[in-house]
């Protein structure tokens, strides 16, 4: 799995999340699907690397304000598109007004995660990127990177989604989405984190803490797909009803990202 992390100077969490086998027989090609954290400090090294990865469109999962705060940069001349959405409140971060608010601990931090995931499939910004996500796979030229800010809950969410309309088998797509937890230095980050968030809020968090908020769980997502049972019914249900993935959609991104 670590083959699938490509190391920048200044881009956390860049990964390929293609080259899986699926139910139908297919393998999924490698280098058409990349996901990462955002690339707004990224070197020009970083860059350089980007503009030879094929790259035809970005998707934005942040929202307005995280996009003016920290915008990204784009290798010279590229010319592709990119994807992003106005919808739902802008403001502050929900993540970020939870750290500055609540207890800064392992049991709080794991409740106002599996919250945030029951309902990030149905807020309107996502409902909007994830339906035009889908029809780019269908219709685009080109290789997508989709990202959000840390790389690991709204692009972790999507990244699923897409195993599982592709057919990748279930512990596969739980692994890819676990893969955070390697391809990001948590042990060696979360000390400056604890040192960022006393200074913001006058309270130490605990160590564990802090690395159970910057990396995933499988519970997290298993919470986002029941919440979509419940309301839907099933996955597939979700996929084409709130995203208009419908069967000639299904089939053309199945072939267009088949080896």
């Amino acid at each position: 799995m670590t083959d699938r992390i490509h190391r920048f100077d200044a881009l956390d969490n860049f990964r390929d999340y293609g080259d899986y086998n699926t139910v139908a027989g297919r393998r999924i090609a490698r280098g058409r699907l990349f996901r990462s954290a955002h690339q707004a400090r990224v070197s020009d090294a970083d860059l350089e690397r980007l503009g030879g990865l094929g790259i035809g469109t970005i998707v934005d999962l942040r929202r307005p304000g995280e996009r003016r705060d920290q915008p990204s940069r784009r290798p010279l001349g590229w010319a592709g598109r990119v994807l992003d959405s106005d919808l739902g409140l802008d403001g502050e971060a929900p993540h970020i007004t939870f750290l500055k608010t609540s207890d800064l601990t392992v049991d709080a931090g794991r409740t106002f995660m599996t919250g945030i995931y029951r309902t990030l499939p149905y807020e309107p910004a996502h409902l909007d990127l994830f339906a035009r996500y889908f029809r780019a796979l269908g219709e685009g030229d080109g290789a997508v990177l989709i990202h959000c800010a840390a790389g690991k809950d709204r692009t972790g969410t999507l990244a699923a989604l897409t195993h599982h309309l592709l057919g990748v088998h279930r512990d596969d797509l739980i692994a890819d989405y676990m893969l955070t937890n390697t391809a990001v230095d948590l042990e060696g980050i979360a000390p400056k984190v604890a040192r960022q968030l006393e200074k913001a809020t006058g309270r130490a968090p605990a160590h564990d803490a802090v690395i159970a908020f910057l990396g995933v769980e499988p519970v997290y997502l298993e919470t986002a797909f029941a919440g979509i049972e419940d309301r839907h019914g099933s996955l597939d249900a979700y996929l084409e009803q709130a995203l208009g993935v419908d069967a000639a959609l299904r089939d053309r991104i199945g072939e267009r990202l088949s080896a």
